[in-house]
């Protein structure tokens, strides 16, 4: 009879678990869509620009392709994964850049996936400063499977997974943007969605603008240089965060940087910084680079005093980002090494 107790408990842990994993990957999916960020969050935005903002296309002034992964918050159950990809090239005399993006991004039951196009068009404002105005256009998969919740263990008949059939819907969109460049510091800004529409599987959720401002420059010569920059970002109804960061190249091959974050401009209480992040670049050839960020939360999500918190007992939440470019030279010597912006 003892043994049959513990196997009774064993199950009914593990099935509370699993309607706990279920019901939390339900939450972050419709929540984050709801009220959130809904833009993909990058800890290298500064080397995927495009993925932001779709007047930085043609500014490498070569074919330029770029890859990231970015797995956040390991260890809880529906935590977000994001994959992209980027190309994008100058034409007409480098007077024009044109851009390709795709990417998918998931957390809890819901996947979106889309792809987008940019069109840059970039004026000389001085001997090596140039201006680009650049716009987007795209669309978004947004897929919610509930019937993954009903899948799960003995939950089938539990009425508060029942009737809930996946959605899929297209969403179209467009997006702008400008950016200012020389070799030596940049300033962008950004809108990739404008288009406000009605998100599927919610009672009021919709596409919010967000809009995106950026900067950064490099100072010092020789073999070690310093590159501050920073990311505001705003969205309606979640209010403005910052990204400020600080990277150090070696010999123009090796990028050491750290990174603050916060959603919220209240720099105070237990939430003041979201997120620390570190980061390491590596330029193997004229042409190829990796790249590598691990942010370490420090929201309540990673409280380990907390004896509410689901994940207290863990060692913690992190995230790992991964970056690869590669960039053609159309046989000319246009490769700079590296490439600061």
């Amino acid at each position: 009879m003892e043994s049959l107790l513990k196997i009774t408990k064993m199950k009914s842990s593990r099935l509370l678990k699993s309607k706990l994993a279920v019901m939390l990957a339900w939450g972050l999916s419709i929540g984050f869509q709801a009220n959130a960020q809904q833009e993909v969050m990058y800890s290298q935005y500064m080397f995927n620009t495009l993925a932001i903002n779709p007047s930085y296309a043609g500014s490498r002034d070569v074919l330029s392709l770029t890859a990231l992964g970015r797995y956040q918050w390991i260890g809880v159950p529906g935590s977000p994964n994001t994959h992209s990809f980027s190309l994008d090239m100058p034409i007409k005399n480098e007077k024009m850049g044109i851009g390709l993006t795709a990417f998918n991004d998931a957390i809890g039951i819901a996947n979106n996936t889309g792809i987008n196009l940019a069109y840059a068009y970039r004026v000389k404002v001085g001997d090596r400063t140039t201006l680009s105005l650049g716009v987007q256009g795209g669309v978004t998969n947004v897929s919610l499977a509930f019937s993954k919740i009903k899948e799960i263990n003995d939950i089938n008949n539990d009425p508060a997974f029942n009737n809930n059939a996946n959605i899929n819907k297209l969403i179209p969109n467009v997006g702008g943007g400008l950016f200012i460049s020389n070799d030596k510091s940049y300033l962008g800004f950004s809108v990739p969605q404008i288009i406000e529409q009605k998100l599927p599987g919610t009672v009021s959720g919709k596409v919010q603008r967000h809009y995106f401002l950026m900067m950064g420059f490099v100072v010092g010569k020789g073999n070690i240089k310093m590159k501050p920059s920073t990311m505001i970002r705003y969205t309606q109804g979640v209010g403005a965060g910052f990204d400020g960061n600080i990277n150090f190249w070696f010999k123009d091959k090796i990028a050491i940087g750290f990174s603050g974050r916060k959603s919220q401009t209240v720099l105070s209480g237990q939430d003041a910084i979201d997120a620390v992040v570190g980061m390491f670049e590596l330029q193997l050839t004229p042409q190829l680079r990796v790249g590598y960020a691990y942010d370490y939360n420090m929201n309540r999500l990673n409280d380990k005093s907390n004896a509410n918190s689901t994940y207290n007992k863990l060692t913690g939440t992190p995230t790992h980002e991964w970056l690869l470019r590669y960039e053609f030279g159309y046989g000319k010597n246009k490769i700079l090494t590296p490439r600061y912006f």
